[in-house]
């Protein structure tokens, strides 16, 4: 799927028909005149075709998908009634997802063979994941317009925006606000003055590309309407008096938008301490807030039903203020769909998930089949026992991070050249974190001329100064001895 593109208030919107070859022209919607609308489209490929596939299996594949759906809003904290009430407003996004599938899984379908349900969630959970992180609380209310953010025309109370006599500009519409930006940046190269909204001059000043601004607002149509001084000024300020440099505001507003629309006193302040009191460390605020921005916008219950988790695993409350203040994107992973299969998967081969989750918690965001088993099997099929696979797991989980193809295997392969017994990885598996040509070859190499031996870590994990020291006494001890 491509990106969504931008059309105008005139246009139709043509919806997905996943279960069909073709778009019948009832899927055309109209809308009253009062309302602005922000139309947004999908593009497909073209080239998936569902000739060969029987509707029988078309029709269980959707079911599938919604039983995804649905599975997926209680696990984000819906309850059971609300999720399948909510589940009849959203068929067209179901459309959306059947059409996800027949992308992804394209030579399936070209034979009309029948997908797994493994298969259907490893396809759907993560391009949800990917919706939470981007809208956050808003996402349900993204999948029930989907593809449509309606926007309406609203007065500045019902937006519920705070004015001053700095603001005085009518309130507008995203396609308007857009507009308004082009425009600027043709006036501009006329060396003409715009009358631009001031959202748009204070952005420009942070550094925010005018560029980026329209695409911040495509994404997220609200953001026209967030008042300068009642919203985004306010909040700007607060993460600069947190330590966030200015040059970092656009790339977190670009990240997430929402974060200038929430209350500061009534929301963004005491979501903040309740993190602190799950363990965040207050003084790393700054770096928590540039990497994961979402991480102030979701909900508390789903923020301590995380957590209850990471305790359920057997964290201490030390290690989960550790993990949520150097990994807070460990907040936007499904609990049912990544955290407690990655967790059972890590038990099965003998690794406590726990520590893996202390010392490297983005592995928990990736697909046990897709990244985790081939892993694995890798070291498996290269002579090692799972309890060698486990250990290494333990002293370097980042090592399930890594493609088999184009990290493991060639690292593998000039191993083998280096005289090492095998064991050597057991004891030292971040040998596969380092640069292979900048790295490994040239310190190898030099070892290699000197004539002297030094362990595998030795060779790669210290610095510069400290290697070369190494080896020159190493030398003389060798030279002395002959």
């Amino acid at each position: 799927m491509k990106a969504f593109t931008l059309f105008g208030p005139s246009d139709t919107i043509l919806l997905f028909a996943a279960a069909s070859s073709s778009v019948s022209s009832r899927s055309q919607l109209s809308f009253p005149q009062t309302q602005r609308l922000l139309f947004c489209r999908a593009e497909t490929d073209a080239s998936v075709s569902l000739v060969n596939v029987p509707p029988n299996l078309l029709l269980a594949e959707r079911e599938e998908a919604k039983a995804v759906l649905r599975m997926f809003l209680t696990n984000q904290g819906m309850n059971r009634l609300t999720a399948a009430r909510k589940m009849k407003k959203l068929d067209r996004f179901v459309d959306h997802l059947m059409l996800r599938l027949h992308t992804v899984y394209k030579t399936r379908y070209l034979v009309g063979r029948e997908l797994t349900t493994p298969e259907i969630r490893d396809a759907l959970i993560p391009y949800l994941d990917e919706f939470v992180e981007e809208h956050g609380d808003n996402f349900v209310e993204v999948l029930e317009y989907f593809p449509i953010p309606i926007v309406k025309d609203k007065t500045v109370q019902e937006n519920n925006i705070n004015t001053s006599d700095d603001d005085n500009y009518v309130v507008e519409t995203s396609e308007e606000f857009v507009q308004k930006a082009t425009s600027h940046s043709r006036a501009s190269n006329n060396t003409e003055t715009p009358n631009l909204p001031p959202h748009v001059v204070y952005l420009e000043e942070l550094g925010m590309e005018l560029e980026v601004i329209k695409e911040v607002i495509r994404k997220f149509p609200a953001f026209a309407y967030y008042s300068l001084e009642g919203k985004i000024k306010p909040v700007v300020e607060f993460l600069l008096d947190l330590g966030i440099s200015k040059s970092d505001i656009p790339a977190i507003i670009t990240k997430r938008p929402q974060l200038c629309g929430i209350s500061l006193t009534e929301n963004l302040i005491p979501t903040m301490a309740f993190l602190e009191d799950l363990g965040v460390d207050k003084k790393k605020w700054a770096k928590v807030i540039y990497r994961f921005p979402a991480l102030l916008t979701y909900s508390r219950s789903k923020l301590q039903a995380t957590v209850d988790f990471l305790y359920e695993m057997g964290l201490s409350p030390q290690d989960v203020g550790k993990v949520l203040t150097r990994c807070p994107s460990i907040i936007s992973y499904s609990i049912d769909e990544k955290l407690r299969p990655t967790s059972h998967y890590f038990d099965s081969i003998g690794v406590n998930p726990a520590v893996v989750m202390s010392r490297y918690p983005q592995v928990f965001g990736l697909s046990v089949e897709a990244s985790l088993k081939p892993v694995t099997d890798f070291f498996m099929q290269k002579g090692y026992h799972v309890a060698d696979v486990a250990l290494m797991a333990s002293r370097y989980g980042a090592i399930y991070s890594f493609s088999v193809e184009d990290n493991l295997l060639p690292k593998w392969e000039y191993f083998l050249s280096m005289e090492y017994p095998k064991t050597e990885l057991v004891k030292f598996p971040q040998y596969f974190g380092y640069s292979l040509e900048e790295r490994i070859k040239v310190r190898y190499e030099v070892v290699k001329e000197s004539g002297v031996r030094l362990l595998l870590n030795q060779v790669l994990s210290l610095s510069d100064e400290d290697f070369y020291k190494l080896l020159k006494r190493k030398v003389k001890k060798k030279n002395a001895c002959a």
